[in-house]
């Protein structure tokens, strides 16, 4: 089993760092954080929780060749497996549209703008001359790399929709899809063995890992408010897929967004979010994150992804979360229970 911890990119940079630190203690593989417009730069912060960790690997969570050109997240990736002594994971979607808009950019051809820059980034990674001629990209010659990269870095797919899925198990290092709720593992499935079955033999095994949401606290009203502020930001640029699994409408999310965005009312927009909604992650404490999980594991997960908000207290949070590693691991062959 592996395991791996997710957080938005909306903290103080000292705080990722004590939350890395008490992650790589816990016994946790990776740490991802994301790069939302906006808000703090991930790969700045992924050098300094590097820094102050020794073993743990970090991803950003996700880039996207729309604001970030493949020719600088190429760069960005083997500059920083230097700077981390190959612990860094690339992870690449093609943006949500909803965020995208803020500055006037649309995410055209998403599946072609993925596979062709998956393609050339591993080109430039291998020490190659990468000439593009795409209907996303189209380079010259004069593409390549000045310097050695360490290794070709792993690339993680941020896939939501059924095509992206498909597109991750063909071509991925390793997939991140968004398990809202957790058993959304059972419709991704199906989509990501679609890729997997025109893979290439010279790819490594793809790692799946089930990315959900948990709020986790001793207290359960606390946790469950941070959950609902989650929701209340991010669900109205959900996928089709998440809300017909949730059994909403992307229409019972824009009064909320109205409520958060505009009138910037985040008590209102947090009372909108319902019980349907809440679904989509798992709020409480180890042993409810185990409940819902045990059915996955089953099924054949074999990497647990955490992601925010994790709950009130992430500190605390991650100490909970080290019981549903002890938990999982004590399950695997060659463990004691």
């Amino acid at each position: 089993m592996h395991f791996s911890l997710r957080l938005n990119n909306d903290l103080a940079v000292t705080e990722y760092v004590a939350v890395a630190q008490a992650a790589e203690a816990a016994g946790f593989d990776q740490i991802w954080v994301s790069n939302d417009l906006f808000l703090r730069s991930a790969p700045v912060i992924l050098q300094a929780i590097a820094h102050a960790t020794e073993r743990i690997e970090v991803g950003t969570g996700i880039l996207n060749p729309y604001t970030i050109h493949p020719a600088e997240i190429a760069m960005l990736a083997a500059t920083l497996d230097e700077a981390t002594g190959n612990r860094f994971n690339l992870g690449l979607a093609a943006g949500a549209g909803e965020f995208l808009k803020w500055v006037g950019i649309e995410n055209a051809q998403p599946l072609t703008a993925m596979r062709e820059s998956v393609l050339a980034i591993r080109g430039l990674l291998r020490g190659e001359r990468v000439p593009m001629a795409g209907s996303f990209l189209r380079w010259s010659g004069e593409a390549y790399l000045r310097f050695r990269a360490p290794r070709v870095t792993p690339i993680y797919i941020g896939a939501l929709g059924p095509k992206m899925l498909a597109l991750t198990g063909e071509i991925a290092d390793g997939a991140l899809p968004l398990l809202f709720p957790p058993e959304h593992y059972f419709a991704v499935l199906p989509y990501v063995e679609e890729g997997l079955a025109v893979r290439s033999e010279t790819l490594a095994p793809l790692d799946l890992a089930a990315c959900i949401w948990v709020s986790l606290s001793t207290d359960s009203a606390a946790a469950r408010r941070v959950l609902a502020e989650k929701i209340a930001y991010y669900g109205h640029a959900l996928s089709p897929l998440i809300l017909a699994r949730l059994d909403v409408e992307q229409a019972d999310f824009r009064p909320i967004e109205q409520a958060l965005m505009v009138e910037r009312d985040l008590e209102r927009a947090v009372s909108l979010v319902d019980d349907r909604m809440l679904r989509i992650g798992v709020v409480g404490t180890a042993a409810d994150v185990i409940e819902r999980l045990e059915p996955l594991v089953a099924a054949g997960v074999r990497h647990l992804s955490f992601g925010p908000p994790l709950g009130p207290n992430r500190l605390e949070a991650v100490n909970l979360l080290a019981e549903v590693l002890r938990h999982f691991r004590c399950g695997e062959p060659g463990q004691q229970k």
